[in-house]
This record gives structure tokens, C-alpha cells and sequence, in this order.
């Protein structure tokens, strides 16, 4: 670790006539710019600690990270800037890097000094981007990661060379490790004695090339062998045949871990929710209240944070692999597949986040330089399995699918959703390339490029923020979104109270709960508005209440759980079943069905792929809406994906009945 400042050589000159900007509540803004698996965001972790926070910058879906580093008696803000390698912007999320630079964004401070991320491995191409950001007269100081890799493989460099060259501040870090942050601290406390270089750094594309050698040869930088075992590593994992075996072998063991190594804990969150409703029934004595706050809070929520386990599984898993550099690669080796689409390598980037949330994967797509590019693979992310399909899927898996369905050491039920997620995967890359090919004919791909990082192992602290902050959406939602809308579920489901005289007309004894509210129900505003829409999912097997679930979903996927988790509930209020168990028993309870089983193979199969493929999620929508800039693009979205899910939900209802001897 080394932190050195040449303000002490005769020609250069520290920025102490600088006029500060610092804000009133700050001592200074700070921003992290980097190119991508720099070690930029590790090293913002570090500054920052658990004060970090996470949103949009105004009026942009391109995620703004800000955090506050307390040190010597003063508070500066920290931001991490969107990866870029030039700032000559080639996509929307470069152009944010740019426009934060010159204060373009309003209600985002600009930046009071710079510090800019290098690998010390690739710092041949870092130097092209400090050399512009040298040019702008900025406080700016050069932090190198990735120093022990550098030694580790055999190349060297001089930092107090480095610093005497460039004529700015060089400091030393081993971000994952937090090696050198104390120092690096200490530095941002003295941005304002920070000094510059006496010249500027050519902007002609051949000088640039000869003050980067000069630079580096000053420096005595000798660039790293290759890494042998990532060499080793990289053959068979990059390999056309064998690393796609191993991708698709990574990911049937992912799904299969989904339902084997949660199922313990997920039996003791469905156990404590149900003793929690009961208790929560039993002390409150008017049944009105009591049904809300069982049923419609506790019940509602706690059907969706049952699959709790499984997401944290799911979000862990999904960091280990990315930490260690797995995911890079498998965007590599996809981008084979993807130029043969007319797409490129970004593309699956993009869909790849989708997997964990389509609203990532829509602004992932800000990374892809075509503007057509970008609005195919838009249409087609939403079709990835995101994790508010989880929990419907581990519901509707676990009833077509039974507990002891094993092949050998393979789970059947993880088997069936590996199957959904690959075909959520595969659809968001037709979609993607039906859209090219309709809105696009020159069939023209940009080059991709990636850095691909070495294979490391993954630290606990990164893995922890990287499961724990998706985690952490996934609760909020469930406290926020999911709440209301089943308490919004429960009141339609359940108000007006049927009246005496109303109970007596219908022939239900007023002294039978279970009647009592199995009538309310069927007479609620909610079955009105699930009856109507019969006529249209009939064909599918669906009936009303899977109707109101449907509706819902809108809000957010996981609501379904909840929406027939509550009105399983309130149906058989003495019912401590599992809501899987409940909703096998229900039946239909009118027309030419009348007394046959809903949830039939046929029905559960149907609801899996409507599911699949329905864009049943507004906010999704929404970010489409301001990514895209209208409407346009969002409507034709919504429209396609709602006619794909109740075709193919058809499809599968009609193959299935067939299957089962034509019954339903």
C-alpha cells in the first residue's frame, strides 16, 4: 500500500486556488469512476460501510449509488458512478458518467473530486480514461486495485513513479480485502491540496498512445503472464461445447438446491405463520377484525414470506457465482449464441439480471449501444423468470408435482422448475430476436467486449451485501406493495358483511363460520369482479378466485400467493393446512363444472405458463415507460405477453387434458 502526492515537486502546482464546492451538509463530494470489475464498487462498500444508499438518479432508470464516509471529524459523500471505459459515452448508462461530471443532472451535486478506479492489471487501458478525466482540471487521484494480483503473476510497477509521472496523487488498494481503504480515507480528507499534472494528456489518438508508454515505462510497469489457472479454467468453461454443458449442468444444480436445501426452513416459517393467524383470530373476538388482521395481513403476507428461503438461496447462490467470476464467462459464451440472434453479448447481460428482477434487467439494457438493440432485448427481458415468479412457481410446482417425485438423485419438483426457468430464458431471447428482426433488417452487431475477471474466492462481506440488498427489496415489498394489496384483496373478498336476513335468504346457518364465510365470498365485490371475467379464462380452467388472483398480480406477482392463501382462509377459517393442501380441495362451485376439482394437472399447468408469460407486473412497466420515453413500447409489450400467456395456457390445458384421457 502506498499513498503518494507529488505537491512537493517545484512543478506541480496543488489546487489550493480551487474555489470548493462542497455542499452545506458535506465537506465534499467524491465520485468513483472506474471501468467495469475494476474493484470500484468493492471499494465504495468499504468507504462507505452500511451507510450506503441505493436509488435512481431524477428523471433516469440508471442506478445511483451514494454513501457517506465519516472520518477526521468530517462527512463527505461518496458516489459510485456507472461503470465506464471512455467518457465519450457510447450508451445511456456512459452518458449518466458524463453528465454527473458536468452537472448536467439536476438535484445530483457535482462531483467536488474524482477518484478514478484502475486495475493495476489492465492499467494500459485505464490510463486512456484517466488521461480525459486529467484533462477537465479536477481534484483527481488515481486509486490501483488489484496490486497483489498484479505481483502474484509476475508483473511490477513503481507507484511513486507512477505518481511523479502523472503528477496527481497515487494510492494503493486491495479493495475485496479493504487493504489501504484507512489510507485512502485519510487522503479524500486532503482533496482540496490534491495536486495536478503541469500539462495536460494529448487528445490525439497517436500522442495518447505515446504518453501512455511514457507513462507506463516511468513507472516501470511490466504487464502480468496470464493466469495459468484461469487459463486452465477458461478452456473448458469457454469451451463452445463443453462450457455450455457445464452452464446448463450450473444451473439444473441451482433449481435443485431451490427446493431441497430450504424446504426445512421454509416448514418452519409456514408453521410459525400459522400459529401466529390462529393466535391472532383467538385474541381478537369480533370475527371482522379478526379475519383482517389472520387472513388478510398475517395470511397474506406470510404466504409470500414463506418462500423467504428460497430467495435468500436463490440471491446467494447467484453472488457466488458472480464473485467468482462465473458469470462473466457465461455472458461470454453466450454471446455466441446471441450474435447468431442479431444480438450481441449485452443482451444476455441484460437477460441475465432479469432473472432476478425484469426492472434491472430493463436498465441493464442502457449498457447496449443500439438504440434498436436496446428496445428488442427490452421486449424480451420480461419473459426471464424473475424472483416474484418464484414464489407462484414453488406453489403451483409443489401441487402438479408430488414431494416424492425422484429420478434417481434428481428432485422432480426441481426438475419441473429448471424446465420453467429455461423456457423463461429462451422465450426473453426469441422475443429479443423477433423484435430485431421486425424492427431491424441491416442484421448489424456491434462488437461486444468484457473484461473477464480472474477466478477468485468470493469474500464473505461481498457475497453478504450482494444477497442481503435484493433480500431486503424482496421484504420491503412484501411489507409495502404485498400488504396493501391483499388488505385491498381482503376488504373486496370480505365487505359488506352479509346481514342476517341476507344469510337466512341464501339458506346458511349464521352459526357456521365456515358458511358464513364461504358466502361472503361468493357474493363479495372481488367475486363479481372474478365471475366477469370467466368467460375469458375458462378455457384454461381457471375460475373466479384464481380470477381475482390473476387481478391481483398486477400489483405484483407474488400477490397471487397471497390472494388465494387468504381466500383459502377465509373459506375454512379452522383449516391449518398448507395453502397447496387447501387449494386442492377447492371445486367448482357453479356452472356446468359445478363440484369438480379447480386445481387439476391440466388447470396447475395452465397457471404456470399464463405465468410464464403474462407481463403481470406494473412496475415493470413503468421503468419500460420511462427507459423507452412513451408509451408506445410498454402498451405493445403488455399486449403480446398477455395474448403469448393465455395461448400458451391454453395450449397447455388442452395438451394436458388430452394427455390425461380427455378429462378435466
Amino acid at each position: 500500500m502506498s499513498i503518494l502526492d507529488p505537491s512537493c515537486h517545484p512543478s506541480n502546482a496543488p489546487n489550493q486556488g480551487r474555489t470548493a464546492r462542497a455542499t452545506a451538509s458535506a465537506d465534499g463530494t467524491i465520485a468513483l469512476i472506474g471501468a467495469p470489475n475494476c474493484g470500484k464498487t468493492s471499494l465504495f462498500n468499504h468507504l462507505t460501510g452500511l451507510r450506503a444508499k441505493t436509488g435512481n438518479y431524477p428523471g433516469v432508470t440508471v442506478t445511483r449509488s451514494v454513501g457517506t464516509l465519516n472520518v477526521a471529524g468530517k462527512r463527505f459523500l461518496v458516489e459510485d458512478l456507472p461503470g465506464s471505459y471512455s467518457l465519450t459515452p457510447m450508451s445511456p448508462d456512459e452518458q449518466v458518467v458524463t453528465d454527473v461530471l458536468d452537472g448536467r443532472i439536476e438535484g445530483v451535486d457535482r462531483p467536488d473530486a474524482l477518484l478514478v478506479v484502475a486495475d493495476a492489471t489492465t492499467l494500459r487501458r485505464s490510463l486512456v480514461l484517466l488521461a480525459e478525466v486529467l484533462r477537465r482540471h479536477e481534484p483527481t487521484a488515481l486509486v490501483l486495485t488489484m496490486t497483489d494480483e498484479l505481483r502474484r503473476r509476475g508483473g511490477s510497477l513503481d507507484a511513486a513513479a507512477l505518481s511523479r509521472a502523472l503528477g496527481t496523487p497515487v494510492i494503493t488498494v486491495i479493495a475485496n480485502r479493504g487493504i489501504g481503504v484507512p489510507e485512502l480515507r485519510r487522503l479524500i480528507t486532503e482533496w482540496e491540496r490534491w495536486s495536478e499534472p503541469p500539462l495536460d494528456p494529448p487528445s490525439d489518438a497517436s500522442e495518447l498512445s505515446g504518453w501512455t508508454e511514457s507513462i507506463l515505462q516511468a513507472a516501470g510497469y511490466s504487464s502480468p503472464a496470464p493466469d495459468p489457472h484461469t487459463e486452465r479454467i477458461d478452456s473448458v468453461l469457454l469451451h463452445p461445447l463443453w462450457g455450455t454443458i457445464v452452464f446448463f449442468a450450473t444451473m439444473f444444480v441451482f433449481f435443485q438446491a431451490l427446493f431441497t436445501w430450504a424446504a426445512p426452513v421454509q416448514d418452519l416459517i409456514e408453521t410459525g405463520f400459522s400459529t401466529l393467524s390462529g393466535a391472532a383470530r383467538d385474541a381478537i373476538p369480533d370475527p371482522t377484525w379478526g379475519g383482517l388482521v389472520a387472513d388478510g395481513i398475517i395470511g397474506g403476507v406470510g404466504a409470500v414470506l414463506v418462500f423467504l428461503p428460497q430467495i435468500l438461496l436463490m440471491y446467494l447462490l447467484l453472488a457466488v457465482l458472480d464473485s467468482v467470476g462465473y458469470m462473466a464467462r457465461a455472458a461470454f459464451l453466450m454471446d455466441r449464441i446471441m450474435s447468431g440472434a442479431g444480438l450481441e453479448g449485452r443482451a444476455f447481460v441484460a437477460v441475465l439480471s432479469s432473472f432476478a428482477c425484469a426492472i434491472p434487467g430493463i436498465m441493464a439494457t442502457r449498457t447496449i449501444p443500439s438504440s434498436r438493440d436496446r428496445i428488442a432485448t427490452m421486449l424480451g427481458v420480461p419473459l426471464a423468470t424473475c424472483s416474484a415468479r418464484l414464489p407462484v412457481y414453488l406453489l403451483l410446482v409443489g401441487m402438479l408435482v408430488p414431494e416424492d417425485a425422484w429420478f434417481g438423485p434428481v428432485s422432480g419438483r426441481g426438475l419441473v422448475m429448471f424446465g420453467m426457468y429455461l423456457l423463461g430464458g429462451i422465450s426473453a431471447l426469441v422475443a429479443a430476436w423477433a423484435v430485431k428482426k421486425i424492427t431491424d433488417r441491416s442484421g448489424h452487431v456491434l462488437p461486444f467486449y468484457m473484461e473477464l475477471p480472474p477466478y477468485r474466492f468470493p469474500t464473505p462481506r461481498s457475497v453478504g451485501i450482494a444477497m442481503w440488498e435484493p433480500t431486503k427489496a424482496f421484504v420491503r415489498k412484501a411489507g409495502t406493495i404485498v400488504l396493501v394489496a391483499t388488505i385491498a384483496i381482503w376488504a373486496l373478498t370480505n365487505l359488506p358483511v352479509p346481514s342476517s336476513a341476507q344469510l337466512a335468504e341464501a339458506d346458511v346457518d349464521a352459526s357456521d363460520e365456515a358458511a358464513v364465510a364461504q358466502c361472503t365470498i361468493e357474493h363479495s365485490p372481488a367475486a363479481a369482479i372474478g365471475k366477469a371475467m370467466e368467460p375469458v379464462f375458462a378455457p384454461l380452467g381457471f375460475d373466479w378466485r384464481v380470477n381475482i388472483a390473476i387481478v391481483g398480480s398486477l400489483a405484483a406477482r407474488e400477490v397471487a400467493v397471497s390472494t388465494l392463501g387468504q381466500i383459502a382462509s377465509a373459506g375454512d377459517p379452522e383449516d391449518e393446512s398448507s395453502v397447496a393442501e387447501q387449494l386442492q380441495t377447492w371445486t367448482y362451485t357453479d356452472g356446468p363444472r359445478a363440484g369438480e376439482p379447480v386445481f387439476t394437472a391440466a388447470t396447475v399447468t395452465a397457471m404456470l405458463l399464463f405465468f410464464a408469460f403474462a407481463l403481470q407486473c406494473m412496475s415493470t412497466v413503468a421503468v419500460m415507460r420511462r427507459e423507452s420515453g412513451g408509451w408506445k413500447w410498454p402498451g405493445i409489450a403488455f399486449t403480446y405477453m398477455l395474448v403469448l400467456g393465455w395461448t400458451a395456457g391454453f395450449l397447455g390445458h388442452t395438451v394436458v387434458t388430452w394427455m390425461s384421457g380427455g378429462g378435466r
